[in-house]
């Protein structure tokens, strides 16, 4: 069976707890990443996705509408907005105990963990959808 460790993303973008939303929108921004590992004293603690982050931010932001309000969703905190406790897997975990995990979860991400709980990297659904695809394992 194949593991994640073949398909997973290995760069990896952090942010910190205290990291307002402007830079995480920054990075999203700037990055064609979906999701965003949040870390403290560099242990994974949670997750943000680019879903999570337009859920938080006034959608008047950058419109003729925008009020102060609006503009201080920005100065949120990334721990304010993220999924705490995410799920994890270990680069040996095979693909498919990986998707199920995300169909049965239904989360879009899981970060890959060694034991010793430092990130290398993630594997998301598009990862997965893309190996089955390669591979032909799903019947045209």
């Amino acid at each position: 069976m194949t593991s994640v460790d073949s398909i997973m993303t290995r760069r990896v973008v952090t942010v910190e707890m205290d990291d307002t939303l402007l830079i995480i929108r920054g990075i999203f921004k700037h990055l064609t990443f979906h999701h965003l590992l949040v870390v403290e004293n560099r242990k994974l603690v949670g997750v943000i996705s680019d879903r999570d982050l337009l859920r938080a931010l006034s959608p008047f932001l950058g419109t003729p509408s925008e009020t102060t309000h609006d503009r201080d969703t920005l100065d949120r905190r990334a721990h304010q907005i993220m999924s705490r406790n995410p799920v994890v897997v270990y680069p040996e975990t095979e693909i498919k105990s990986a998707a199920n995990l995300l169909f049965e979860r239904n989360i879009s991400c899981l970060p890959v963990v060694s034991h010793e709980g430092n990130i290398v990297g993630v594997v998301t659904r598009q990862d997965i959808l893309k190996y089955y695809i390669d591979s032909k394992v799903v019947d045209e």
